[in-house]
């Protein structure tokens, strides 16, 4: 599927509003409104002035899969786009935001992370960098003091990160389980997220927990049983670390059945540390999305290009790992759909910033800032089979991010700089 192509599947309920205080929503950028002269809940907003404008529309602007337009403008009713165009002909509205000449692009949709824990891993981070190479067993760290956080903690720990995402630019997110490894501490972890998201992910096979080291079968059905039974009514679907020292194909497979039987949908860790069957798996499962990617032969690139299963890159493990990059190009090139996300996570990817991770991927993937743009934002969507985010077009979700900057390519051209001067999130300006 290439850039542009709307995702088959319809899309979820919306999430609830994450993050943002009451002094989040007052802090405002340079640009300037006017009072609003009806409700907030049905008053319509002109955001005009906007250099460049990336809809992820093909039929409008350049007619490119980011569909730029040019001296654009929108305008937002509730917490829907309900028009989008040359500002020229922009229709009247109750309050008007002036952009001062800079670029807009969809919210970001950040369609793989891990917000729900407890502790640090500095020590393990500053030996990995010291030579020392990323295996799965540093997750057991993370779920020894997750274990032993309360449900406070875990929530605080949350919205912290989920603030420092929106405040650049992150508008939905998808965040897992998978540091309990307890039917307890698994359900725990999703009751958290699912008050801040409907894009909640099972993640019970991250490894085996620490008490099943010698007896993988029993966890795997705890996984597939018990701990199921406890999480399905908190998530919308179910992952799996199909990798060496986690889980294999026939594992990988059992669990993603079970999950799917009660009414979960697949998502794979496939293909991160090494060659293996979880991106087949993930075609053959019809997967949302297979995440990493990292090592892929020839025939796992075909199988992507030919199914609706989204290859979601993240940059962010290969740059806290200095492992091998992905090869973004080559499946950009077969005409697979490609996602990025930040995989945030306190272990091998702690980064809670998508435009870092477009920068890495231009730089490091093989990457045009077009191709990384639009696959952190529609790719994104798609790996979340969502329609209603990920684009600037009439009836999407009033998702917007401002930059201060007069064209989204300058997510790559000035890497580290904080370039998020203005986001939206279903509607409600929350930056």
């Amino acid at each position: 599927m290439t850039p542009g192509r709307t995702p088959a599947r319809p899309a979820s309920a919306p999430e609830p509003d994450p993050t943002a205080d009451q002094a989040t929503k007052d802090a405002m950028s340079n640009a300037t409104t006017v009072s609003p002269a009806h409700s907030a809940s049905t008053a319509s907003t002109l955001i005009t002035n906007i250099a460049s404008l990336v809809t992820n529309d093909p039929s409008l602007g350049d007619k490119s899969p980011l569909g730029l337009v040019q001296d654009a403008a929108v305008v937002i009713e509730g917490d829907r786009v309900v028009w989008t165009g040359d500002q020229s002909k922009a229709p009247a509205t109750d309050n008007r935001v002036d952009a001062g000449g800079r670029a807009v692009l969809p919210g970001f949709v950040d369609s793989h992370s891990h917000l729900v824990f407890a502790g640090d891993r500095t020590q393990e981070f500053n030996a990995r960098m010291s030579g020392r190479p990323y295996s799965a067993g540093g997750i057991r760290t993370t779920v020894a003091a997750t274990r032993a956080a309360s449900d406070a903690e875990l929530e605080a720990n949350l919205t912290r990160y989920l603030r420092e995402a929106l405040h650049q630019g992150t508008t939905t997110f998808e965040t897992k389980s998978g540091y309990g490894l307890t039917a307890e501490d698994e359900a725990r972890a999703l009751r958290v997220a699912a008050a801040h998201t409907d894009e909640v992910t099972y993640l019970g096979a991250h490894i085996v927990a620490p008490e099943f080291a010698e007896d993988p079968a029993g966890y795997v059905a705890l996984v597939t049983g018990e701990m199921l039974d406890a999480c399905a009514p908190y998530a919308r679907w179910i992952d799996v670390f199909c990798e060496k020292g986690a889980f294999d194909g026939d594992q990988a497979r059992a669990i993603l059945t079970a999950g799917k039987e009660r009414g979960l949908h697949p998502r794979i860790h496939a293909n991160q540390l090494s060659y293996g069957p979880g991106v087949q798996l993930a075609v053959e499962l019809d997967a949302a999305s297979a995440d990493h990617c990292t090592h892929l032969t020839d025939a796992d690139v075909d199988a992507l290009a030919n199914s609706r299963t989204v290859a979601t890159l993240l940059p962010g493990a290969e740059f806290s790992t200095r492992a091998e990059w992905p090869d973004a190009r080559s499946l950009l090139d077969a005409g697979a759909t490609v996602a990025l996300s930040t995989d945030c996570n306190p272990g091998s990817s702690f980064t809670s910033s998508v435009p870092f991770c477009v920068a890495l991927a231009v730089r490091d993937m093989g990457m045009t800032p077009d191709e990384a743009v639009w696959s952190a934002t529609a790719g994104g969507a798609a790996a979340l089979r969502r329609t209603d985010i990920g684009r600037i077009t009439p009836g999407a979700y009033a998702d917007l991010t401002l930059l201060d900057a007069p064209s989204h390519v300058h997510l790559a051209y000035r890497p580290g700089v904080p370039l998020v001067t203005g986001v939206w999130r279903r509607g409600e300006r929350v930056l």
